[in-house]
């Protein structure tokens, strides 16, 4: 009984130093400033949910509101009039659309890019008959048949299994190839919130923390490794966010401040 006891302690010495969190649908681990979830099974797809706020909230408080298992940040908006720049689908209705945001549609910039804008990568819970699917694709892409949009959310870039910058004008270049704009920091070094499938049942959720800062190629390199068929950004640097239950409370410090006020988020019921 002793050596039994003795053996059950070390195993949760383990788990514990570890840092690793099992439900029965959510495993969080945290390595290297880097907090890996991995969401699997068919009950789960059901209970994934993508909400926006009227007024910029922090993602502690929509964890708060909403009850909410697990919480991430989400899509971009724009800080200054709290309007979204990410187009976000909830109860198969589109909630926030980035062509009625006037930050976008009076800037010279923006209108011209607005193509690359608007078909930015986003990720999809679809209904497909009785069963439900996850799915990265760029906002544009069609819908197959028989299948309904859930939820979704968009963000970007694209990270696997090609790095889009250009294509969804986080960057842009002049004639000579010299990068001229940079958005979301994209080639520096910063926090991040990224989400990838593994097969057809494994959706992944990269938190990386200030402890660990990534520019987007590193970000690539790191999805690969973990062996992800697809992945894409979500809005990073200061907005870089996660809540599970009362355990887990991950802000960015850096940029705009601790606890940013935000505008969607990625809820898990």
């Amino acid at each position: 009984m002793k050596n039994l006891i003795k053996v059950f302690v070390v195993f949760l010495l383990f788990f514990v130093s570890a840092n690793i969190v099992f439900a029965n649908d959510i495993k969080i681990k945290k390595d290297n400033g880097i907090y890996h979830i991995i969401l699997k099974g068919e009950k789960i797809k059901k209970q994934i949910k993508f909400v926006s706020s009227e007024t910029l909230i922090t993602n502690k408080e929509a964890h708060t509101r909403a009850r909410s298992r697990l919480t991430v940040n989400a899509g971009f908006f724009d800080p200054k009039n709290s309007q979204t720049i990410s187009y976000i689908v909830n109860d198969r209705v589109t909630i926030e659309d980035p062509r009625f945001n006037p930050s976008l549609t009076n800037s010279s910039f923006f209108r011209k890019n607005m193509s690359k804008i608007l078909n930015r990568s986003e990720f999809r819970i679809m209904q497909c008959g009785n069963n439900f699917q996850y799915a990265i694709t760029e906002h544009n892409a069609k819908v197959p048949f028989e299948c309904s949009i859930v939820t979704s959310a968009q963000g970007g870039p694209l990270i696997l299994p090609k790095l889009q910058l250009e294509e969804e004008a986080f960057i842009v270049k002049d004639s000579e190839g010299k990068v001229i704009r940079e958005s979301a920091s994209v080639l520096h070094k910063t926090s991040r919130t990224i989400i990838g499938l593994k097969g057809n049942d494994e959706c992944h959720i990269l938190v990386i923390t200030d402890e660990n800062p990534m520019d987007m190629y590193e970000v690539q390199k790191l999805c690969q490794d973990l062996g992800l068929d697809r992945a894409m950004g979500f809005d990073g640097g200061s907005s870089t966010s996660l809540n599970y239950k009362n355990t887990i409370d991950v802000i960015s410090i850096k940029g705009d401040g601790a606890g940013r006020m935000l505008k969607s988020f990625m809820l898990v019921y």
